[in-house]
């Protein structure tokens, strides 16, 4: 018998030490649920407490999914890793990279090397985050708030890269470029193919890249901690890495429930393949997803940020590649990644636990929940 007392405990002190108003938990072992968990408040200014049927907006925990469905179309053979980016996409041909100065002024330089589909996996193209270009917000004006996938992926070239292609790992727009990749690779919109690949052999009806009143009205209300004050202020329901009604941002555009979301973490935890016995991707691109990636000097960039430190960077997921002083307790090559407003994804295929923790509160103190969280789960499973 499974004991989760010590995780319940943690996750009811979450509103007092984190102030994150609420949450909820799905863990799976051997494919089957082993645990659910809600705590706190879906909406605290009504005092509606969590239930675990609620809609979030998933933000960066988009990205998995979105990787995933990107291996899908590569087990179909659309393309292949070491292919050059403008063979689908011509407007990354000839991208200008920015060399800076002392001063901090830059010059532009043509590029050394090709952006190939693989660094758009890995954060290597030279892409950054920068949402309020002057290049997108041009398209979301001039297709009246409308900002198809591909008009976007067009504008994000015209902004010069940061760097030359895997001189450097920065977190930026790169999946969301990868998902107009896909679209042009296959021949089908982005939600489209992903509803397709991962949505309906899953069972998944609730998730979308789509807004409505009913989703809204269903949604937990979200907040913003604020560091003055060191309180949660409510932010309202909105999400502005969504550039318009017919964006699919592969970075961060999903919304789902926790339930629907765990439909695929609980299949990837299991090498792809769901409990209706529908397989969304092969054990070996599975394992392909979750290994490292990143040379030393990509590395370098990527484990300063503090919960990668165990971790390295696969096909758009962090991966453990060794145990080190985080002690979060899961399997070397335990995959996954977080949202903007606290989600978690885990993926230990080794002993086949999938884990998945959503809340709805920006800048989220996930360094602090997440690891607490992991290694808690790994203690109740195997410390009998």
């Amino acid at each position: 018998m499974y004991s989760f007392k010590e995780l319940e405990k943690y996750l009811d002190s979450i509103p007092g030490k984190e102030k994150t108003p609420g949450g909820s938990i799905r863990v799976f072992h051997h494919g089957e649920e082993v645990f659910r968990y809600s705590y706190g408040y879906s909406d605290r200014e009504n005092q509606i407490k969590m239930t675990g049927d609620e809609y979030y907006f998933m933000y960066s925990a988009t990205k998995p999914l979105t990787c995933a469905t990107a291996l899908a179309a590569y087990e179909e053979g659309a393309f292949i890793l070491a292919e050059p980016v403008w063979w689908y996409l011509p407007e990354f041909k000839n991208c200008q990279v920015k060399v800076y100065n002392p001063d901090c002024s830059y010059n532009l330089v043509p590029l050394k090397r090709e952006i190939m589909i693989q660094d758009l996996f890995t954060m290597s193209a030279g892409l950054n985050y920068d949402t309020g270009n002057a290049e997108i917000r041009k398209v979301m004006e001039e297709t009246n708030g409308r900002a198809p996938t591909r008009e976007i992926a067009k504008a994000i070239a015209k902004i010069p890269l940061e760097f030359q292609p895997r001189e450097r790992w920065n977190y930026s727009l790169c999946h969301d470029v990868l998902a107009a990749l896909v679209e042009v690779a296959t021949g089908v919109k982005f939600s489209e193919y992903m509803k397709k690949k991962i949505f309906d052999p899953l069972g998944m009806t609730k998730s979308t890249f789509r807004i409505n009143d009913e989703i809204l009205s269903k949604m937990a209300q979200q907040y913003q901690y604020n560091y003055t004050t060191n309180e949660a202020e409510l932010f309202g329901k909105r999400n502005g890495y969504v550039f318009g009604s017919e964006y699919d941002s592969g970075g961060a555009g999903l919304i789902t429930t926790i339930d629907d979301y765990a439909k695929f973490v609980q299949a990837m935890s299991c090498g792809g393949k769901a409990p209706n016995g529908n397989r969304i991707l092969s054990p070996l691109t599975v394992k392909l997803m979750g290994t490292n990636m990143l040379d030393e000097k990509r590395m370098a960039q990527f484990s300063g940020w503090r919960n990668n430190a165990e971790y390295g960077y696969g096909l758009g997921v962090r991966t453990k590649i060794y145990e080190g002083w985080g002690g979060n307790l899961s399997s070397i090559g335990e995959f996954g990644w977080d949202g903007a407003a606290g989600s978690l994804c885990s993926i230990d295929t080794e002993k086949e636990i999938g884990i998945v923790y959503t809340q709805h509160m920006l800048n989220p103190h996930h360094e602090q929940i997440h690891p607490r969280i992991k290694m808690l789960v790994n203690l109740a499973l195997f410390d009998k």
